[in-house]
């Protein structure tokens, strides 16, 4: 057997090694997995996310494969399912780099009568429990989104003014990070944490962002102020960041508002405006139960795993 045979079998146990120890974690807690289709006659509407278009003439032509099974879990979550996960493909245009992918496996799950807080908690129990081989003893640090700009930039990320990008370009410029042109807002608080402020923290250790602004909000609840903020947050390990979660936004009405508003920004970005899910609207008017879900790239997990440094050492076929 070559040595490309052996690192081969090596990686493929390693990944099956990894749905192992997620399915046995959630079995444990009787959570349910559950399959849901990657064809859409709707997709996301956030500007910062392209769906793939693909032609299907039984099903009346023009849809989109899935960013995330989000919207499908919810309207089953609303039927009744009670705690749900899925292991599965999802797919974005426009995306291949070191750290991405157009199409790739996700793990996402809900958990009824979770808050974003009780949800951090059980992810870094399942970080421990998958990470184990490469990261015994995981720590962890909590950290406010607020918090981390101002011990990185002393600015007040989150009612971001003038002043506040003025001083925040200025920090990037002394760290020999170059700011885009046209850049500004929540988009220079995106560069700043990804080119910045991760890196900044320490290695060996789950880092869980949270309470982002509320600009940032996504399908996040808003917890009030002063200042509001958004009920989300983000994991990341040794600089990776491996999944976003959120403690569900419940409310029809303002669901829509948002995509609308995501809508008016993709005309103003010159961007594809993609239908709204209705059946997914339609499912938050039946009434979702009060549920905190989030979601992990499996890719990066088993990146950080394997000490990688790019996802096309750990995927068995990758794009290039």
């Amino acid at each position: 057997m070559s040595s490309g045979d052996a690192s081969l079998r090596a990686r493929l146990r390693q990944r099956a090694d990894v749905y192992a120890r997620i399915r046995r974690f959630f079995a444990d807690r009787s959570v349910v997995e559950v399959q849901t289709p990657t064809l859409s006659a709707a997709a996301v509407t956030d500007p910062a996310l392209a769906s793939m278009v693909v032609d299907v003439p039984p099903l009346g032509g023009r849809h989109y494969l899935r960013t995330s099974p989000e919207f499908a879990h919810k309207r089953l979550l609303a039927a009744g399912s009670g705690d749900i996960y899925e292991l599965g493909r999802v797919y974005r245009d426009a995306e291949l780099g070191r750290w991405h992918q157009p199409e790739f496996d996700l793990l996402e799950w809900y958990r009824a009568g979770f808050t974003d807080a009780d949800l951090m908690d059980e992810v870094f129990l399942l970080l421990q429990a998958v990470l184990a081989p490469a990261l015994p003893g995981l720590g962890r640090l909590d950290l406010r989104y607020g918090e981390a700009f101002a011990r990185s930039f002393g600015i007040d990320a989150l009612q971001l003014d003038d002043r506040g990008e003025a001083a925040l370009r200025r920090g990037l410029a002394r760290r020999n990070i170059e700011t885009p042109a046209g850049v500004s807002g929540q988009g220079l608080l995106d560069l700043a944490l990804a080119t910045a402020i991760v890196h900044e923290w320490p290695e060996r250790t789950a880092v869980f962002l949270h309470d982002y602004p509320v600009a940032q909000a996504a399908l996040a609840r808003i917890k009030p102020g002063p200042p509001p903020v958004a009920a989300r947050f983000e994991v990341f390990v040794n600089g990776i960041e491996l999944g976003n979660g959120f403690h569900e936004l419940l409310d029809p009405t303002e669901q829509r508002a948002r995509f609308e508003r995501d809508l008016a920004r993709r005309r103003e970005l010159g961007l594809a405006e993609p239908p709204v899910d209705e059946a997914f609207l339609e499912a938050l008017e039946r009434g979702l139960p009060d549920c905190a879900g989030v979601a992990i790239g499996i890719d990066r997990l088993i990146a950080v795993l394997a000490g990688a440094n790019d996802l096309a050492q750990v995927v068995n076929l990758p794009h290039r």
